[in-house]
C-alpha cells in the first residue's frame, strides 16, 4: 500500500514538473520533475529486483543454498535456491 501511495505522489510530482517546464516555470519545475522521476525509477527498480517469496520448492535443477533468513512480513524462515546455469535466485518459504 505504501508503495502505491509513493508511486502516485512521485507520478504527480513528475507530471507537475513536466507541465511547469512546458509552461516556462523552469527553476521549481526542474526540482519536481527530477525528484519525481528519480523516485518513480527507484520504485520500479525495487519492484523488479526484489522477488516475492514462493511457497513451493522449485524443480530439480535448482540448488538449495545454506543461505536462510526470516521473512519480515510473515515471520517464517525462507531458504534461498539458485539456478547454477543462469545464477537466478528464488526465495522459498519453509
Amino acid at each position: 500500500m505504501l508503495r502505491n501511495i509513493l508511486i502516485g505522489l512521485a507520478g504527480m510530482a513528475f507530471l507537475t514538473g513536466l507541465v511547469g517546464l512546458v509552461g516556462g516555470f523552469c527553476p521549481p519545475s526542474y526540482v519536481f520533475a527530477l525528484w519525481g522521476g528519480l523516485l518513480l525509477l527507484a520504485l520500479i527498480y525495487e519492484k523488479v529486483i526484489y522477488k516475492p517469496v514462493e511457497t513451493t520448492a522449485p524443480d530439480g535443477r535448482w540448488i538449495k543454498t545454506p543461505e536462510r533468513f526470516v521473512d519480515d512480513i510473515t515471520g517464517n524462515p525462507v531458504t534461498v535456491y539458485v539456478d547454477p546455469v543462469t545464477g537466478e535466485r528464488k526465495y522459498v518459504q519453509e
